[in-house]
């Protein structure tokens, strides 16, 4: 990167850190999270996604071993780790995109283990994923509006009698049209979606999930490939998210960006989670250091100050 992208990203992290410790949402998580301790396992207080002795083998490999895992309701959460540490994979597991070979996993107080994607999406826990999934010769405004989950006018008997879903169809259109101006996208509504950058298509795939009015979002990579002006506007949204009181849970390997915007902060390694806390307290555990960050990343702000 060059000493201006440096600087400009360096810029962004530090914006996204002050308008996080201001926040209302911020606020919130933090005093939630005050008696919780820093240790693999730790009980919330109040909970939104707990799973339990969650496994998915690939052949010899043991992808994901997680024994207990808790996500507190309304904040943000980051799963850190290595390539290859089973991050993905507990998305894919808890969300019904892939089945698990053991375990059980609830989402507000119910128990989804074994559901399917689509009906987990229903009661209010969505995701994103890595490489967006946007359908390139529909219109951004189209895209969006496929999110609206139990629309008449999909049913085969119910789709050529429009008099009967205009109204509903209305709706969802204004309802499209509003979050596409929340995220920016307005002068796209329009446009094919292959015509998009890589940061547009994310912002497109949080617009439409949130077409399901969902409790709990989880992000895979929201931040890859997005050039720093976008990604700043994308940490805005995170947090505009998690300010509206829904809960936040995000894959990403950016640690400035995770550092700067994270509550709470779970790293896995070989498939278990071996560490959980504040960013305070992930930057100086000796577990996360050896598996993933690095002592550079241990170092506190005026050490590395001092070094460079």
């Amino acid at each position: 990167m060059s000493a201006d992208g440096s600087h400009e990203a360096t810029t962004t992290h530090a914006a996204a850190a002050d308008a996080a410790t201001h926040s209302s949402g911020a606020r919130r998580a933090a005093e939630a999270l005050a008696g919780v301790a820093a240790e693999p396992g730790a009980p919330k207080p109040d909970p939104i996604l707990v799973a339990d002795d969650i496994s998915r083998h690939f052949g010899g490999v043991h992808a994901v071993q997680v024994e207990h895992l808790e996500v507190q309701r309304g904040t943000i959460t980051a799963l850190i780790g290595p390539n290859g540490a089973g991050k993905s994979t507990f998305f894919n597991l808890v969300t019904g995109f892939d089945r698990a070979d053991s375990g059980r996993w609830s989402f507000d107080g119910t128990d989804i283990t074994g559901q399917a994607a689509h009906r987990i999406a229903r009661r209010g826990m969505v995701r994103t994923f890595q490489l967006t999934k946007a359908l390139m010769r529909l219109t951004t405004l189209e895209n969006v509006m496929l999110g609206a989950t139990g629309q008449r006018g999909e049913r085969m008997y119910a789709a050529p009698l429009r008099f009967w879903w205009s109204r509903e169809e209305g709706r969802v259109r204004a309802r499209a049209e509003g979050l596409l101006e929340r995220f920016q996208l307005s002068h796209m509504s329009d446009e094919f979606a292959g015509t998009m950058s890589g940061g547009q298509r994310k912002l497109l795939e949080m617009a439409r999930a949130l077409m399901v009015r969902p409790e709990l979002i989880m992000l895979d990579e929201p931040m890859a490939g997005v050039n720093p002006a976008l990604t700043q506007s994308l940490l805005g949204h995170v947090q505009s998210l998690r300010d509206d009181g829904m809960t936040i849970v995000l894959v990403e390997h950016d640690m400035d960006v995770i550092m700067s915007i994270s509550d709470w902060i779970v790293c896995f390694a070989e498939g278990r989670v071996i560490a959980e806390g504040r960013p305070d307290d992930i930057r100086t555990n000796d577990a996360v250091i050896d598996a993933y960050l690095g002592s550079r990343r241990s170092l506190s702000k005026e050490a590395r100050d001092e070094r460079d």
